[in-house]
């Protein structure tokens, strides 16, 4: 059997630069004490206030997972959950004035990293890039990993 050079094998490549990215990212994200999934919420929050399901939908998460984010976001008075008046059952999700700044801060250390990440790359070649990732599957939901 021949010798594959890791460079040929382009989940092994994606795979590697993912853990350098996410790596810088994760750093960036030091700068407001934030977990990568904490910041995703926030950034999902940004727009305005939504339900705590829609939220969890719109981040991919199961719910009880974005449970455990929410208390993170409220005990650090990011983000607050309150009953949905027209429906009790219901929570609404909604960042605070400290979230809004800690993704201000997040906002600008982030793009400070994806400029230094992306430098070699044209805006053309990123939006191909963002393009090609997006048609990448991850989970099929076909196959048992573990």
């Amino acid at each position: 059997m021949a010798a594959t050079d890791s460079s040929d094998r382009l989940g092994f490549l994606l795979s590697f630069r993912g853990e350098l990215t996410g790596a810088r990212i994760r750093a960036a994200l030091g700068v407001a004490g934030l977990h990568p999934r904490n910041a995703m919420t926030l950034m999902q929050l940004a727009p305005g206030a939504m339900s705590q399901r829609d939220l969890a939908a719109a981040l991919e998460i199961d719910p009880s997972q974005l449970v455990a984010v929410l208390n993170d976001l409220e005990s650090a008075g990011l983000a607050e959950r309150r009953r949905d008046p027209a429906d009790r059952r219901r929570h609404i999700v909604e960042m605070t004035q400290a979230g809004a700044a800690a993704l201000e801060r997040v906002d600008a250390a982030v793009g400070e990293a994806e400029r230094e990440l992306f430098a070699n790359l044209t805006a053309e070649e990123q939006d191909v890039l963002r393009r090609l990732l997006d048609r990448v599957v991850v989970d099929r939901g076909d196959h048992d990993c573990g």
